[in-house]
């Protein structure tokens, strides 16, 4: 998992992130650059980032390779005259329309993505995602299911008297379950003050803010967990608010998706008992 994990390294490993992450493998191990994800968008995603980070690396190594070779060169040991002059037309030519087509050449990709990722039609699932502190609630609209989603890590391990497990902070009683292979629309809000839904492995993260909905989809590809955590510092637990998402088989997901309904179903003599008690209590029907 890619999630914070920036550790003592500090700038000095961002620095040595290029030579570090030469190859695939050190790239995972080191955990420094952003997974490749396990959706078409996050990988689109991922693309676009590492072709934005060699454009700023390429034209890093240009400006300074030319301001290294100026100092050098041009130094005061060697005699040299500084040149006297006050414009050049065809210079500002070139660093107005170099950094434009630059840009231009960012933004095209860029925007096809973002199109893509707020292209939320032809969903077969909606989810309501609810952040509290310090929890979250999943509803699956229209399907009569819902239900909180709270942090399992043990307490020993959070007080440091038991060892910490593999998962410590990222494991949850009920994770959101979702199909495979089918398009999944995620609907974000908040009920008290604003959070941030975020699992790296889908390539995106939204903002939860009271008295909003904003909106996103997800199709993952392969079965399994994906881990990820609150991204905005919402309150004194903010760092006991992670997510999980497991993603299984089309029946798998119907066969937890019908026991979660039976779960959710009222208790038809419970209900009877409840109307009757406000028949009693009220002299009317409510």
């Amino acid at each position: 998992m890619a999630i914070t994990r920036f550790t003592k390294w500090g700038a000095t490993g961002l620095a040595a992130a290029p030579f570090l992450m030469w190859g695939a493998g050190a790239r995972a191990e080191l955990g420094l650059n952003m997974p490749q994800g396990v959706t078409a968008v996050s990988r689109e995603v991922y693309d676009l980032h590492m072709l934005i980070f060699w454009i700023c690396v390429v034209i890093a190594i240009g400006v300074f390779g030319v301001m290294f070779w100026s100092i050098f060169h041009h130094r005061k040991s060697r005699g040299a005259v500084p040149a006297q002059f006050h414009e050049s037309t065809l210079v500002e030519i070139v660093w107005t329309v170099v950094p434009m087509l630059i840009l231009i050449g960012m933004a095209v990709p860029a925007t096809k993505t973002l199109v893509k990722m707020y292209d939320s039609r032809e969903a077969e699932l909606t989810i309501k995602v609810t952040g509290y502190q310090w929890r979250w609630q999943y509803d699956y609209l229209d399907q009569n299911v819902g239900f909180l989603s709270v942090l399992s890590t043990p307490t020993a391990q959070i007080r440091n008297t038991a060892p910490k497990g593999e998962h410590y902070l990222l494991e949850v009683d009920n994770p959101m379950v979702v199909p495979v292979g089918k398009k999944v629309r995620i609907l974000t809000t908040a009920a008290d003050v604003i959070h941030s839904w975020w699992v790296p492995e889908l390539g995106w993260k939204k903002d939860a803010i009271p008295g909003f909905i904003n909106e996103s989809w997800t199709l993952i590809e392969k079965p399994g967990i994906y881990r990820g955590q609150c991204a905005e510092l919402c309150g004194k637990d903010h760092g006991y608010m992670p997510i999980v998402v497991k993603a299984v088989p089309e029946a798998e997901f119907k066969e937890w998706l019908a026991q979660m309904q039976a779960k959710n179903k009222p208790n038809p003599k419970t209900a009877n008992d409840d109307n009757s008690t406000v028949k009693i209590a009220g002299g009317q029907t409510l």
